[in-house]
């Protein structure tokens, strides 16, 4: 796996269109988190992306190394979607680092259509166009928890 893959190293940022990760995202969710890291920015803060746009072989690559590390296909599925149902596969998600990031956008990410979707995953970000209006959803406990992980 690589770059094409999704696969990203350490530093890449929400700019760096050299990198499928970020490149191939929604161009609606790239617009987003782009504006909110320059207001980020602004605090000292920069948007790393840890993960975004997956291939769907690097996905069962997760996949598979999830299910070696926990054990279970029940207990995988906490922390890792299959390629059919990962958000990442469609380009619809981001997992923003650093910690001072997640927890900036965590608190600032409404205003901006961003929202985090699980508990369990302070990093992992979706658009959700109507939160600048109303707010983000209420989160899942984990993605067992969210319906379009149940294909």
């Amino acid at each position: 796996m690589g770059k094409a893959d999704g696969v990203v190293p350490d530093g890449v940022t929400v700019s760096d269109d050299e990198f499928a990760a970020v490149a191939e995202l929604d161009p609606a969710l790239l617009k987003a988190v782009r504006r909110a890291a320059k207001a980020a920015a602004r605090n000292g803060v920069t948007f790393y992306v840890n993960s975004g746009w997956r291939s769907p072989a690097y996905q069962n690559q997760l996949l598979r190394e999830a299910l070696a590390e926990y054990g279970s296909e029940k207990e995988a599925a906490r922390w890792v979607a299959t390629a059919d149902t990962s958000p990442h596969v469609s380009g619809d998600a981001v997992d923003i680092g650093k910690s001072d990031a997640a927890a900036w956008l965590s608190e600032h990410g409404a205003e901006y259509g961003l929202c985090q979707i699980y508990r369990n995953e302070p990093w992992h970000f979706e658009l959700r166009p109507d939160a600048a209006d109303g707010g983000c959803p209420r989160m899942y406990a984990d993605p067992t928890h969210d319906p379009r992980m149940q294909k």
